[in-house]
């Protein structure tokens, strides 16, 4: 088991950009949360198994149709941190 924590930049709020993430986190079985920063951007802090966290790193890279994610932050945590289900906030 694996988390880790993204701050994801760009055109990523308005975009239905959270809605689309958590579609993607649970359909690769992943658990955590996702919400819209003041500054702009969109905390994701997810966990699971290795395969598939690196998986969501990458869509999250890109986004959905109407994003444009200019920048990714990955920071490690524990999964401690992360609750059941996938959480939007």
């Amino acid at each position: 088991m694996t988390a880790a924590r993204f701050l994801v930049s760009g055109r990523v709020q308005g975009v239905a950009f959270r809605a689309h993430a958590r579609a993607e986190a649970l359909r690769l079985g992943l658990r955590g949360h996702v919400r819209n920063l003041a500054d702009g951007r969109v905390d994701v802090l997810a966990a699971g198994d290795d395969g598939a966290l690196e998986a969501f790193a990458a869509w999250l890279a890109k986004g959905p149709p109407l994003a444009r994610v200019d920048g990714i932050e990955r920071l490690p945590t524990s999964d401690d941190a992360v609750g059941a289900g996938f959480v939007i906030g």
